[in-house]
């Protein structure tokens, strides 16, 4: 495989948490609340809001601060740019792992089962 190939990963997705953050975002139209997300990802207060200032940077995600009576709430989402980086970012990943697949396939002569989509 090219280094070229791997090069499409280097991107604002390409780390766990934003990964998952991004995901489960993508998975609710209008989005999750902060505390909802935290929970959901187990993270802590302070490493979901270093990831979500770096997404919001990159005008993955949008963050709306309010207020729900007297406590505060945030509410967070993809942006239209956000879900089409993100898609891209998704098969550019899967065409790498389809490839690692099959080199290790080849080079190891060994049975895999098929990469899955």
């Amino acid at each position: 495989m090219k280094h070229s190939e791997f090069s499409a990963l280097r991107t604002v997705f390409h780390e766990p948490n934003r990964l998952a953050i991004v995901a489960a975002l993508a998975a609710n139209e209008i989005g999750l609340g902060f505390v909802e997300l935290r929970v959901d990802l187990e993270l802590t207060n302070g490493n979901l809001s270093r990831h979500l200032k770096m997404l919001e940077e990159a005008g993955v995600v949008d963050v709306k601060k309010s207020f729900r009576g007297v406590k505060p709430h945030t509410q967070i989402w993809v942006t239209r740019e956000g879900r089409e980086r993100f898609g891209t970012y998704l098969q550019d990943l899967e065409n790498v792992l389809k490839r690692a697949h099959e080199s290790l396939s080849v080079a190891s002569d060994v049975e895999l089962s098929p990469v899955q989509a």
